[in-house]
């Protein structure tokens, strides 16, 4: 295994500042020793994504961790607490953290959530939608240029998993997410379980989303399972990250990606954390539709 370097060591020279379209994992500190076995190559993921909120201590064996894997993998940023979407701004704090972490691990890609978090006044522990409308629009899109200012990078949004639609919408989300990658210039983390969580719930086309999204916006894509409740009402899905990505998405995830071309693509899983070997069997299941051969479409999208 690979000895665990000084965590205050500079990476800037040696990471790379793009992931490989192929497959990676949302790491685990119970995983830190498999993603770093050198005899189990066979088994690794090509790159690894953390929540940096997870690594706000100076130091510590969390970063001599991350430290030693950043080495050997391309590192992926997924914030969970900017609040991009809270109407009082962003949380600048979360943001100069991230930007310390930046400037330390140099990772190749940062995301966020179309989403709000908070007020002046609390912090919730929640994603929560926003609604679609130009103002909303407008507001983001600033948010998104403090970030991508003080970063001095293009940073990726994720669509959100939703369990309700604002009655005053003036807009699709994919419409509102087309729009927003225009305006603030970032780019979409494209979450195709959140796609089925979403459709379910709030009676969407799944489809017809799908097919909506530009594959030139796409960054990133996320895999992940959800829980299902049934009501009266019928059926309710809960985004948990903590289960084999269901067949649907998988058939969601081909159809996008016959259309797009490869794209990095993260396995996702964090509640009821599996073994290792399971994980990396739906690594597996991603690679094997990002190695069939494209189509016309895709193969002329990945040419300009």
């Amino acid at each position: 295994m690979a000895a665990i370097p000084d965590p205050h060591a500079s990476l800037a020279a040696a990471v790379p500042r793009s992931l490989p379209p192929s497959g990676g994992i949302g790491l685990k500190s119970v995983h830190y020793n498999h993603v770093l076995d050198e005899a189990a190559d066979a088994k690794r993921p090509s790159w690894v994504e953390v929540h940096p909120q997870n690594y706000f201590g100076d130091g510590g064996p969390a970063h001599r961790w991350l430290t030693a894997i950043a080495e050997v993998y391309p590192l992926s940023f997924h914030s969970v607490g900017l609040s991009l979407g809270s109407a009082d701004g962003l949380n600048s704090q979360d943001l100069e953290k991230i930007a310390a972490l930046c400037d330390r691990y140099q990772p190749a890609m940062l995301s966020d959530h179309l989403s709000w978090s908070g007020n002046a006044h609390d912090r919730y522990p929640d994603l929560l939608p926003i609604p679609y409308t130009r103002e909303a629009l407008d507001h983001f899109a600033a948010e998104i240029g403090k970030v991508q200012d003080r970063l001095q990078r293009t940073i990726l949004i994720e669509n959100p998993s939703r369990y309700l639609s604002y009655r005053d919408d003036e807009m699709s989300e994919t419409d509102f997410i087309d729009r927003l990658c225009r305006q603030s210039g970032c780019g979409l983390l494209f979450d195709i379980n959140n796609v089925e969580v979403t459709a379910t719930n709030v009676g969407l086309d799944m489809e017809a989303y799908i097919d909506a999204i530009d594959p030139a916006i796409v960054g990133e894509i996320h895999l992940a399972g959800h829980a299902r409740e049934s009501h009266d009402s019928g059926p309710l899905l809960i985004d948990d990250h903590g289960s084999v990505v269901s067949d649907i998405t998988w058939t969601l995830y081909r159809r996008f990606i016959e259309r797009a071309g490869p794209k990095p693509t993260l396995i996702e899983w964090d509640t009821d954390i599996p073994e290792y070997d399971t994980l990396m069997a739906e690594v597996a299941k991603a690679e094997a539709i990002l190695s069939v051969p494209q189509s016309a479409e895709a193969r002329h999208a990945i040419a300009r």
